[in-house]
């Protein structure tokens, strides 16, 4: 069909992806052997995708492309994370409603309108990107598949007694006011105060010094602590104080998780201000005074601090304390605090009734399960490691929000006993929904669980929805385990482990072969890694394709391996458009000596040139080869790259040239056979990186022709296909 005398990719690439998903060339095929399949990252719908997300899908695409060429049958979905806590703050922020303001029912409508409008742009970028994605199995974590998969998963956790539900201290978010995990609570360092306050020994008076960076949770002091090796406290433990300004007397313990070096070495405790006083409320079983609401602001039981945010709390008590001359010292500390990693909001401590899946009984199993797995690269299974080894909770996946998947769970009206849904009910709405039989007691009358499930409860179930584990047995008896699950660093606390605790606790079986962690996309201003929630980053994904091209994207996101964080650099994109250009020239080049030419099955006589470039590519093929096998892409490129510059293009070329030109000179049938097999050659090592560009010189000048025996009957055949 010949080759254009440029490549304009504005007009080829956009052609080039309809034709892929007309013939379906991406499509999986149910049955067929030698299976590779991707638990591909559902991206959560929180705002607009932006070039870190470039990055790291176009590793994944990589790898699809790459096993597919070596002919595998890629099963390579793409879902939607759109339930939960990250779609409900979208909707708050783009249309300035809460649930409270309209409405449960129509908050959730505003939800499912948002999340559909914004996963329609979704697939326009990565279609647009040429990721060669199967969209036929595309799903949401809010569709009804989805919701009785999450709803079964946790029917089944529930009869196995691996979940459970308690009043207990949970991680609570004032701003988005719900308990949320440990694996959603990060470290943010900042500057606060030790302030020292006199607490005073019952009978003596004698004062004993305590510095607390929070002075608001005085009327919540439960005990104070004290190491057992402090020689200056010890004469103390068993003795009451009495909490200043507030008059509270509370006994003095000892506790090996006292810091003497911390503060005076005397740690007031209080319900709660951190998971220390968490665990000494457990394990020593003290009282509960609970001064803080879901709201953020103090209660009824702070006395003078009531219906004050924590913040001006804080203020307020220290302006008392010292009006009574009870502060000692007042000086700066580096604090590190909990926060909430979708808003940076400080944390607190709620009692409340809450849902848990049991973890922490099961650790020494997580880490054998996630040493089965081969981590890319093998580093980041210490992350995971680290993480497993200091799980201090069970995992909370109860949200007490309103647009997720909803606990099959009512509770009687009469005995309080809990009544879960049947399977066959699933998948239900509780809260307008009764169960489909009466409670044990004989009881009709029942309470809905009101909570909704954390998101990750539902995406820890990605091979399970998008295998269709309830819908096509056989489907998901051929892609599970799956081949890979790629995801990006920071969520290995929950996606990666979230996903290993399902596996095992539903199955007993890893949930993938291999996985490969990307890296950040970090923006080159230093404003650090980009995300869609806080602006999005530089330049917007289709805005930097418009400019250039996908394919001078994707070069970009190829040149760093996986695990590496990467700076957006235009520059490098430019270069990735200049080697297409060279491509696309070197080919039409090569195209007026290859249009008539058919390569014999053995090759003719060959000059010591041809003999070197055609060695060369041969050790290129198993080194590119063994580097893809081993996820590393970025390596590879620069392989391809530098051969193609320095040994096809700077050298190759200019020796053959001659004998390209003029039949009559020795070699002329040699240096066409090598021009033939190293520049097929190197357009098929590029392709997995390049798809578009070189999809069409492949089309141009190597694609059997329409009718031949080797080609498609309706169709030539595809560069990206195994067929």
């Amino acid at each position: 069909m010949g080759l254009a005398k440029n490549f304009d990719p504005h007009t080829a690439e956009t052609r080039l992806q309809q034709a892929w998903l007309d013939e379906g060339v991406y499509h999986f095929t149910p049955g067929a052997p030698k299976v590779y399949a991707i638990d591909t990252p559902p991206p959560t719908v929180s705002g607009f995708l932006h070039l870190g997300h470039v990055y790291s899908y176009s590793q994944t695409d990589f790898m699809a492309r790459f096993w597919r060429m070596r002919g595998y049958n890629v099963f390579y979905p793409m879902g939607y994370d759109d339930n939960g806590l990250p779609t409900e703050r979208l909707v708050e922020r783009q249309l300035g409603i809460t649930a409270t303001q309209v409405g449960r029912q129509a908050f959730i409508e505003k939800c499912l309108q948002v999340s559909e409008e914004a996963e329609k742009e979704y697939q326009a970028l990565w279609q647009r990107l040429g990721l060669s994605i199967d969209w036929r199995y595309s799903y949401r974590t809010i569709d009804t598949l989805s919701r009785r998969t999450s709803q079964l998963s946790f029917l089944d956790l529930y009869h196995k007694g691996l979940v459970y539900r308690r009043q207990a201290p949970a991680i609570w978010c004032p701003e988005c006011r719900t308990a949320i995990a440990q694996a959603e609570v990060n470290d943010l360092d900042r500057e606060s105060e030790f302030v020292t306050l006199p607490f005073r020994l019952r009978g003596d008076g004698e004062i004993v010094p305590i510095a607390t960076t929070r002075p608001e949770l005085l009327p919540a002091c439960v005990a104070v602590f004290v190491h057992p090796g402090d020689a200056r406290f010890r004469h103390l433990v068993g003795r009451q104080v009495q909490v200043p300004l507030f008059g509270l007397e509370v006994p003095i313990l000892e506790d090996a998780r006292a810091d003497p070096a911390k503060g005076t070495g005397a740690v007031m405790c209080c319900t709660f201000g951190d998971t220390t006083d968490v665990e000494w409320w457990y394990e020593h079983h003290l009282p509960l005074r609970a001064i803080i609401g879901r709201d953020g602001r103090l209660t009824e039981g702070a006395g003078l601090l009531a219906g004050l945010p924590v913040a001006e709390a804080r203020r307020r008590v220290v302006a008392a304390l010292a009006g009574q001359e009870l502060v000692l010292e007042r000086r700066s500390t580096p604090q590190t605090v909990r926060v909430h990693e979708r808003c940076d909001t400080p944390v607190e401590y709620i009692v409340a009734d809450q849902w848990f899946v049991r973890v922490l009984d099961f650790k020494e199993a997580f880490l054998a399960a996630g040493a089965q797995v081969t981590w890319h690269p093998e580093h980041m299974q210490a992350r995971y490691r680290e993480w497993v080894e200091n799980l201090r909770w069970d995992w909370c996946i109860s949200r007490q929000r309103y647009f997720g998947v909803t606990f099959p769970v009512w509770y009687c009206n009469q005995c309080g006993e809990v009544t879960v849904a049947d399977a066959a009910q699933l998948p239900v709405d509780p809260t307008y929904e009764a169960p489909d039989q009466p409670c044990t007691c004989g009881s009709t009358s029942f309470t809905p669980e009101q909570d909704v499930m954390d998101t990750w409860a539902t995406s820890s179930l990605t091979p399970q929805i998008v295998g269709r584990w309830l819908a096509d047995p056989e489907l998901y008896g051929q892609v599970f385990p799956f081949s890979l699950r790629p995801q990006a660093h920071e969520i290995i606390r929950t996606w990666a482990f979230y996903t290993i605790v399902k596996s095992f606790h539903h199955f007993g079986a890893v949930p993938w072969k291999d996985i490969a962690i990307s890296g950040w996309a970090l923006a080159p201003e230093g404003m650090g890694k980009i995300s869609k929630s806080r602006g999005g980053g530089p330049v917007a994904p289709l805005a930097m394709i418009e400019r250039y091209s996908a394919d001078a994207l994707r070069y970009w996101a190829a040149s760093t391996s996986f695990g590496k964080d990467a700076v957006i650099s235009e520059e490098k994109v430019q270069i990735g458009g200049k080697l297409v250009t060279k491509l696309w020239n070197v080919a039409r080049f090569c195209e007026r000596f290859l249009q008539d030419y058919t390569r014999p099955p053995q090759p003719p006589q060959l000059s010591p040139a041809d003999r070197w470039i055609l060695s060369n590519i041969q050790r290129l093929v198993r080194r590119v080869t063994e580097l893809f096998q081993g996820y590393d892409y970025a390596a590879a490129k620069s392989d391809i790259e530098a051969f193609f510059w320095r040994d096809l293009a700077d050298n190759y070329l200019e020796m053959a040239k001659q004998r390209l030109y003029d039949p009559a000179r020795a070699y002329h049938e040699g240096a066409l056979y090598t021009i033939h097999q190293v520049l097929e050659t190197t357009v098929k090592l590029f392709a997995p990186l390049l798809p578009h560009v070189t999809e069409a010189i492949y089309q141009g000048l190597f694609a059997p022709a329409p009718g031949t025996a080797t080609a498609s009957a309706t169709a030539p055949i595809s560069l990206h296909t195994s067929r």
